[in-house]
């Protein structure tokens, strides 16, 4: 029996390598890397940045919100990275730099205001490095579940 509370899929827009988890108008309170840190993402206090190949354009995401820690996906990921995350706001989202998305994407923190895990998947980040494609390139996975902050 699968834990899954909500998947969705949608296209979010790259500038300067990145696109961003964070909270509207609050910073994450000190947000930690849990797991291997190999270039996928990078924590601040205010966000955690997602590095992408793509220089500008278009990622493929998925959001896949759990009551529980799920299994990491079985997919053809090439980076798995896991990250604590505190929503003050209960507004943990997706997005763009510099761009809002066309659609968004469910909040994180779907269980309003707390501590969440996010364990980001990645495959494509190497195809099209450095570059503009008009064609999506690289795919993404964001599982999160409610869990208490990792020290």
């Amino acid at each position: 029996m699968s834990d899954e509370v909500e998947r969705a899929n949608g296209l979010v827009p790259v500038q300067y390598h990145q696109f961003e988890i964070r909270d509207e108008e609050e910073h994450l309170g000190g947000a930690r890397r849990e797991r291997g840190h190999d270039g996928l993402v990078h924590v601040t206090h205010g966000a955690v940045t997602v590095l992408t190949g793509i220089h500008t354009g278009d990622v493929d995401v998925t959001v896949a919100l759990h009551a529980s820690r799920p299994r990491p996906d079985s997919g053809d990921w090439q980076e798995i990275v896991e990250v604590s995350a505190h929503s003050a706001s209960g507004d943990l989202m997706i997005r763009g730099l510099m761009d809002d998305l066309d659609e968004e994407l469910p909040v994180l923190s779907f269980r309003g205001p707390g501590d969440y895990m996010l364990r980001i998947h990645a495959r494509g980040r190497d195809t099209a490095f450095d570059l503009a494609p008009d064609e999506v390139t690289e795919w993404y996975l964001i599982q999160a579940w409610p869990a208490p902050r990792h020290r």
